[in-house]
């Protein structure tokens, strides 16, 4: 039995990062990722669901929403498996945000303040580089230099990370290991290095869920497994269907049964049938 949740529920992570009482374990968070760019002091959460203007405007629901004390803005997410238009999906959510700071009147100048996308991926997404981190800013294409800094998408490729806890150097890596490993440790690491994550542990710990919490997680886990199953099925269903197609074009090239049932791992009576 694992000690701890896995923050790659739905129920796991808003513990995490979406309880007003724990909030400064989101606000250290997010200082890690932005080390060296911004230091924020206090966060506010803000209402998930945004509302279309009129009845045929699609609604935003986001795991955690958030403003600091400057005016900023704060989308988190956790995906555990690429969707169609994922990028287009994103970029949805942080358009919205950002229009909906608009005023009515004349007065308003477009004082806009900044909001950033933090997406978790428990995958690779087709087309970023294979890094854990992926920034995108709008940028003058010619000169890569920024040309306006109120819209932010930090892209996390969870499976990329690959270091092991003595190899972490930054609260950012070590943040990046305990989330990916928690299910399997039986400790957590760093609590001698950095209080917030002896606070950490204490939330996780599956023992300190009360009845109804356990009821919550015990539901949001047997669904976080079924969509392993649904996506591994999808999956090598995808393989077979490849090796099919190989197989055809192998067989219509008269190449011997045997030959093609070692290179697709089809049997020679399906490949008979084709």
């Amino acid at each position: 039995m694992s000690r701890f949740i896995n923050p790659f529920t739905d129920v796991g992570f808003k513990r995490i990062f979406g309880q007003e009482i724990n909030k400064d374990l989101l606000i250290d968070f997010l200082n890690s990722l932005f080390a060296g760019e911004k230091h924020i002091l206090d966060i506010r959460f803000l209402d998930k669901e945004i509302v279309g203007e009129t009845v045929e405007d699609r609604n935003s629901i986001y795991d955690i929403y958030c403003t600091n004390e400057d005016g900023e803005q704060f989308i988190v997410e956790m995906q555990n498996r690429s969707q169609v238009n994922f990028r287009e999906r994103a970029l949805f959510y942080l358009s919205r945000a950002v229009v909906r700071q608009g005023e009515k009147g004349s007065g308003w100048m477009f004082d806009l303040k900044a909001v950033y996308g933090i997406f978790f991926m428990n995958f690779r997404l087709d087309g970023l580089h294979d890094r854990l981190r992926s920034d995108i800013i709008l940028a003058d294409r010619m000169t890569h230099e920024m040309f306006c800094d109120k819209m932010r998408f930090v892209f996390l490729q969870l499976p990329v990370f690959n270091k092991d806890e003595d190899e972490c150097e930054t609260d950012f890596e070590r943040w990046i290991y305990v989330l990916k490993n928690m299910e399997t440790l039986q400790r957590l690491p760093f609590k001698a290095r950095k209080a917030v994550f002896q606070k950490l542990e204490d939330i996780v710990d599956i023992a300190s869920l009360s009845k109804e919490d356990r009821m919550k997680y015990d539901e949001s886990i047997k669904v976080y497994r079924d969509n392993l199953v649904t996506r591994a099925a999808a999956i090598e269903e995808g393989k077979k269907e490849a090796n099919i197609a190989t197989a055809r074009n192998m067989k219509a090239d008269g190449l011997p049964v045997d030959f093609i049932v070692k290179y697709t791992g089809l049997t020679a009576e399906e490949i008979e049938a084709l």
